[in-house]
């Protein structure tokens, strides 16, 4: 069969010139295709002598297999210099300093919150919870709040709405988290020591105030519970929470509904240079309020006020994170700015705990 010579280097040399898959593809069809040169001069082998088909159907078929090799080998050439280009595109030096990822942080909340976990835990006192949307009865009457107390009108605290004709007492949102004491009682009796912190709702907006805030309650039941044991309680969760050698409290006498005697309690300072500084010098500053448990509330709790007794403690989270971490704005706590975040914010990994110092 004539001209095979000439068909092979017509082939091989478009291959050869071949610069992309797609080019390849084209030599190959025009080639080795069902309508392709080869193909179509294989075809024609039936109709030639036995003599000229035994001379010629070698060399059709050592072609076809020499053109089908140097189609694949283009191909993988091509393959090889793209990938070289690509490596060379997206290279990446492994000797550079790693890069951090962002990372999120712990609002100073949740922060602080931990702290006052770590420290009564220590104390002895237990973490409970309640709900944060009370009925009536949890959020007032039972904690000796009478029908005609300002914190029950509807300037002070969050109703919910009821539908017409609907009679039955109203649920509010939480003013306090003392209502978590009451289910406390119910729940577990007495002896009892337990903290109670979470979110209360009151109506109330400006520098040190907000709609929505944090409090953490603590109670604790006995038989022979006094005043005394109060002020050891607080003062050693003072000094752990700021974190000083020691601190001075001083008792004044106040009125709540839900203790007899109560007291507003202040520590000592100092705001020398501007900085607040604990247990030295001779200012005063309230960080909360305190009593014994009042009898009737002791009552609804279902527990026998003459044969046990307790205190009582409430502060606010909020405010004392403001004073232990110098954060001069309360609002700033609820506008989510990421830039704030990062500044006060605390890594995932700082886990308070007592033995290393809550915030180092």
């Amino acid at each position: 069969m004539d001209g095979l010579e000439a068909v092979r280097a017509r082939y091989l040399d478009a291959i050869a010139a071949a610069a992309d898959e797609d080019a390849i593809e084209a030599v190959r069809v025009a080639a080795l295709g069902r309508k392709g040169e080869i193909s179509l001069k294989m075809r024609e082998l039936g109709a030639m002598d036995p003599e000229a088909r035994k001379a010629a159907g070698p060399a059709l078929n050592a072609l076809k297999d020499e053109i089908d090799a140097a189609l694949r080998a283009r191909r993988a050439a091509l393959a090889d210099a793209a990938l070289e280009a690509r490596l060379a595109a997206e290279w990446l030096d492994v000797t550079l300093p790693g890069r951090p990822r962002p990372q999120g942080s712990i609002h100073p909340v949740s922060q602080v919150t931990e702290e006052l976990v770590a420290i009564f835990a220590d104390l002895g006192f237990a973490v409970a919870e309640g709900p944060q949307v009370e009925s009536d009865w949890f959020n007032f009457d039972a904690l000796n709040i009478p029908p005609e107390h300002p914190a029950r009108q509807e300037h002070d605290t969050f109703f919910m709405a009821r539908a017409a004709g609907d009679d039955r007492p109203p649920h509010v949102l939480r003013t306090h988290t003392s209502p978590v004491q009451i289910r406390a009682m119910l729940a577990q009796g007495a002896p009892l020591r337990v903290i109670a912190p979470g979110r209360v709702y009151r109506m109330d907006m400006d520098q040190t105030h907000t709609p929505m805030f944090h409090q953490v309650e603590g109670l604790a039941i006995d038989r022979d519970i006094s005043m005394a044991h109060l002020k050891w309680v607080l003062e050693e969760a003072c000094r752990a929470f700021f974190e000083v050698d020691r601190v001075d409290l001083r008792f004044r006498a106040s009125h709540f509904p839900f203790t007899e005697p109560s007291a507003e309690v202040d520590i000592r300072c100092s705001w020398a240079g501007g900085q607040l500084r604990i247990g030295e010098g001779d200012g005063w500053l309230e960080i909360l309020g305190s009593g014994m448990v009042h009898p009737k509330v002791l009552a609804a709790g279902g527990i026998d006020p003459e044969a046990w007794q307790g205190f009582a403690f409430g502060l606010g989270i909020d405010r004392i994170a403001m004073l232990k971490y110098g954060i001069p704005d309360l609002r700033a706590f609820f506008e989510s700015d990421l830039r704030w975040l990062r500044h006060y914010g605390f890594a995932a990994l700082d886990v308070p705990g007592l033995a290393g110092g809550l915030s180092r």
